[in-house]
């Protein structure tokens, strides 16, 4: 088992941004030497307010100079909202500046943001947009010239000067479905409960021995990864814990989705601000045709929606799929519930909601020293 952690760097009340940049560079710093495997760095824009670092390159070349092992990417690039050079550019300095620690995310983002941007707000085109990036970007980083006519963007055997030090490029990564991921050849994480897991990472692994060949690799040589997002708190009690969790969870829940329902309301934009015909909510849009079915609606009501439903569990330690609050003793037995879904990758989530600093350090330490060890042991014997 490899870990990882995932961070949309939240807002915290009465802390300065500097503060909030300087502070999550600490836990990072953490992070390298206690052996995590990658730090994954969600990309949202205004008028979302839950992610404080929506450049994500720019934080990234910090991360990338005050680690040594650690490696790091978005998770995702909203690829819509880039230009495929600028990506290509700033992807192999990353990688360049690391020493070859860059991974990718992509995605295609909702298309709020996209109207925000100016861009066409309907998830055709957003798709298309999306496609057509990765494809550039792919090209752009694995050869020597970039020869390209699209819809969006055409290139006339334009010289690609910079190059990651990863080949082809670095790995890839697609979150919240798995199939997508296993089509593309990409590392995934999904976004849900435990109790799904079992079943997406059966359907992933179905899907990329079909696509790729029984026990094939990825495009870099490594066993693919799948694991699932886990937001959580870990103390030296289940009940200290939970009672760290539990309001944090709140301020999660508004950060993630409030301000935007909000803004589109206050703007008359009912497409964004009520659900769509075909359960997915307006942030997200229609989905687009031919994709492959989600198993779950994995948008932010239906992520709030069954923690609410879980939240009252036999288990208190238990705050839903996506939360889990407890000592290192509770989370040693999550642990083992998770590793028996097949899942190889796991991805925590330390910081969220109202969860200060000290908190989010705490849980990292005694994660640290009394549970990653029991998993790790083999790979490093």
């Amino acid at each position: 088992m490899q870990f990882g952690v995932f961070d949309h760097i939240e807002p915290q009340q009465d802390m300065s941004l500097q503060r909030s940049y300087e502070l999550r560079l600490e836990q990072i710093e953490r992070l390298d030497e206690a052996g995590f495997y990658a730090y994954h760095l969600a990309e949202h824009h205004t008028p979302a307010i839950h992610s404080l670092a929506p450049s994500q390159n720019v934080f990234l070349a910090a991360v990338s100079q005050r680690t040594t092992n650690l490696r790091f990417g978005p998770c995702v690039y909203v690829l819509p909202l880039h230009h495929p050079l600028r990506l290509i550019e700033e992807i192999s300095m990353l990688d360049n500046l690391s020493g070859g620690r860059m991974e990718i995310g992509v995605g295609r983002g909702g298309v709020m943001e996209a109207y925000f941007w100016g861009q066409e707000a309907d998830s055709e085109t957003n798709h298309a947009r999306y496609r057509e990036t990765l494809e550039i970007i792919r090209q752009g980083m694995s050869n020597d010239v970039l020869d390209y006519q699209g819809q969006f963007h055409s290139f006339d055997d334009l010289p690609m000067r910079l190059h990651p030090i990863q080949k082809p490029y670095p790995p890839m990564w697609y979150m919240r479905n798995a199939e997508t991921a296993a089509i593309e050849g990409m590392n995934t994480v999904i976004v849900g409960t435990i109790e799904t897991l079992a079943t997406e990472v059966k359907r992933y692994r179905e899907v990329w021995a079909r696509e790729h060949g029984e026990g094939a690799p990825t495009a870099q040589g490594a066993e693919p990864k799948i694991g699932l997002v886990v937001h959580m708190v870990v103390a030296e009690t289940d009940e200290e814990a939970i009672h760290i969790a539990t309001p944090s969870w709140e301020a999660y829940r508004w950060n993630l989705a409030a301000p935007r329902r909000l803004e589109a309301e206050k703007r008359g934009m009912v497409d964004f601000a009520q659900d769509t015909k075909d359960g997915s909510f307006g942030f997200s849009g229609q989905r687009p045709a031919g994709l492959p079915q989600r198993e779950l609606r994995r948008d932010i009501e239906a992520e709030l929606e069954r923690f609410d439903k879980q939240k009252n569990s036999a288990d208190p330690t238990r705050l839903g799929g996506v939360a889990l609050a407890g000592s290192p003793a509770s989370v040693r037995e999550y642990m083992e519930e998770y590793i028996a879904t097949g899942a190889n990758y796991f991805v925590c989530s330390f910081q969220w909601g109202s969860i200060s600093h000290d908190h989010a350090m705490q849980s990292i330490e005694l994660f640290t020293k009394e549970v990653m060890p029991h998993y790790t042991a083999k790979v490093t014997a």
